[in-house]
């Protein structure tokens, strides 16, 4: 058994609650690696990681570089010292680094390897109506997302769960998971295997705003599993049209009705409290929207200051 001395890697808050369990469970965390501070939003006012207040407001050794192979930060990172490397949403790292500890480096990916390799997994599995997902952990190779698999652990995905909400379960199904690889590793009992690439039948590339942008043109159950696929971030949106008038609405709650109607696709229905929006095989209800420089805002909130014409459409 060798005591582990980890070095941590991770920028958003899902890598925070893994290392708050890390730290929680009495592992000695010598380091933190988090991206470097920059200006972020219309003010450009200076933005920190999530992982980066963790690790201040816990006294943790921090290192925040902007280049992963600067020479100065491959020394500094040589005399912590630390035997085992734990990635968790972080940059691709360069084999200078990845090949550093004595016990190699491991990443939590959250989807069950060697689906949904990329970005974006949380969101991706709700997108294409997946009804199970999970988390893996597996030692980084030269490749993204495809090294050799030490666990997994499986849960079903609800048919109105959020990204939001299946984000915050993998966190911890996946923090469980982490201390029970690390356990493995401790002992010298991990038994890595590697993955089958022909099991692969879809991917988790990067989110934009093309990918975000509802295509109306789709059944009623994939538009409502795009809405909640990508809520609360970054959100799918639309441009409503209501006749001179645009406005790109981001769309973030929703309900599927199964209601058989003879409007022409994207027409928007209102009443005096509800929003629905003609789709194939039923009416999809709007339930929580944005409208540019506005807050979310419920549908009968909006309904009460906005009077929408009936030619209004969806686009």
């Amino acid at each position: 058994m060798e005591k582990l001395k980890i070095v941590f890697m991770g920028t958003p808050e899902f890598a925070v609650g893994i290392l708050d369990t890390i730290c929680q469970n009495k592992y000695e965390v010598v380091g933190v690696i988090t991206a470097a501070d920059k200006p972020a939003g219309r003010g450009q006012k200076v933005s920190t990681s999530a992982v980066k207040e963790y690790a201040v407001a816990n006294n943790l050794k921090l290192l925040q570089p902007t280049n992963l192979k600067d020479e100065t930060f491959i020394e500094e990172l040589k005399l912590l010292n630390a035997n085992l490397f734990v990635v968790v949403a972080f940059r691709m790292l360069p084999e200078v680094v990845w090949k550093m500890p004595k016990l190699g480096t491991f990443n939590l990916h959250a989807s069950l390897l060697p689906q949904y390799r990329g970005a974006a997994p949380i969101n991706w599995a709700i997108i294409n109506g997946e009804e199970k997902t999970g988390v893996t952990t597996f030692f980084i190779d030269d490749k993204i997302d495809t090294g050799a698999m030490i666990l997994q652990a499986e849960t079903p995905i609800s048919k109105n769960e959020s990204a939001g909400e299946l984000h915050d379960r993998l966190m911890k199904i996946g923090s469980n998971t982490v201390l029970e690889s690390l356990a493995l590793i401790e002992n010298g009992n991990a038994k890595p295997q590697q993955q089958d690439d022909s099991l692969i039948t879809k991917t988790a590339y990067k989110l934009n705003k093309e990918n975000c942008k509802i295509d109306w043109s789709k059944s009623g159950v994939e538009i409502y599993n795009h809405i909640r696929g990508l809520s609360p971030y970054p959100a799918s949106w639309t441009i409503l049209k209501d006749g001179e008038n645009e406005w790109n609405i981001k769309i973030y709650e929703s309900e599927l009705l199964d209601e058989k109607h003879d409007y022409k696709l994207g027409t928007v229905i209102t009443t005096k409290k509800e929003l629905s929006i003609a789709v194939k095989n039923g009416l999809l209800s709007v339930k929580v929207l944005q409208f540019p420089g506005k807050k979310k805002m419920k549908i009968h909130e909006l309904l009460n200051g906005v009077q929408l014409s009936e030619n209004t459409i969806v686009i």
